[in-house]
């Protein structure tokens, strides 16, 4: 069984592949403080939650946005499972082309989604991850990928806001009834909302014209399913696509 970890800025995200089946996700706070131990614990609690033991752990592999975590995970991957994890990175088969200038700046996520997107859609794409950050990949009908746009996330933006103005709320994250709000947390909701979905169908539009031709929008991420019924341009939701192109990553080495 494939233990598949993505470490980002906010939350672990981890699943449980046996061949292509998959069980998850699981979430944990990426909390950089914490030991490889305390990771450890954690993963062991959701395993035995699920009837599972940490011997049926075949193998692991990781991709991380956040470079203090990722000798954590490796080292809690050796000692609970003992298993030496693969790390993503742009040096493995993903089956795209990278014409990023430089693929070492390219985050593993983004390159993992990418790669996810590619496999299950065959064709010229935008993929939006909508996290902590919110990342535009853009890869063509031939699998090359060509870069991408990043813009701060909605969750940031919510925090920003709330943390340096003196009157504005915490809200819910939660859709107004509508874009003209009548009180100030409806307001807020409308302006983080829909103000996150004309972000998106805005960026798309442009992306769109310069390469000449209309790609498939594909979102994923933790606001994937909060952004997208907003959104004018996305017409698929596959809010694991790190997950489904880590255990990828993992089968295409394994064949090899």
């Amino acid at each position: 069984m494939l233990l598949a970890i993505d470490i980002g800025n906010s939350n672990v995200v981890w699943g449980l592949f046996r061949q292509q089946s998959w069980t998850g996700p699981w979430r944990l706070v990426a909390d950089q403080s914490r030991t490889a131990k305390e990771y450890g614990h954690d993963l062991i609690d959701r395993l035995c939650g699920v009837g599972l033991a940490p011997a049926q752990i075949t193998d692991v592999i990781l991709c991380s946005v956040v470079p203090n975590l990722t000798p954590v995970f490796e080292q809690m991957a050796e000692a609970v499972f003992h298993r030496k994890p693969l790390v993503a990175s742009p040096d493995m088969d993903t089956g795209l082309t990278l014409l990023y200038t430089n693929p070492r700046e390219l985050g593993a996520d983004r390159l993992v989604t990418a790669a996810a997107a590619y496999d299950r859609y065959k064709t010229s794409l935008i993929v939006v991850d909508l996290g902590t950050a919110t990342t535009f990949s853009v890869v063509t009908q031939s699998g090359e990928y060509l870069g991408g746009v990043i813009a701060p996330g909605i969750g940031i933006s919510a925090k920003v806001l709330s943390e340096k103005t003196a009157q504005l709320p915490v809200v819910d994250l939660v859709p107004p009834k509508t874009v003209i709000g009548r009180d100030t947390g409806s307001s807020i909701q409308s302006g983080l909302l829909y103000g996150h979905a004309s972000l998106v169908d805005g960026i798309v539009t442009r992306v769109q014209d310069e390469l000449g031709q209309k790609a498939l929008v594909v979102a994923t991420g933790g606001f994937a399913s909060l952004v997208a019924p907003l959104s004018r341009t996305i017409k698929e939701i596959r809010p694991n696509l790190t997950l489904e192109g880590l255990e990828l990553l993992h089968r295409r080495i394994v064949r090899r």
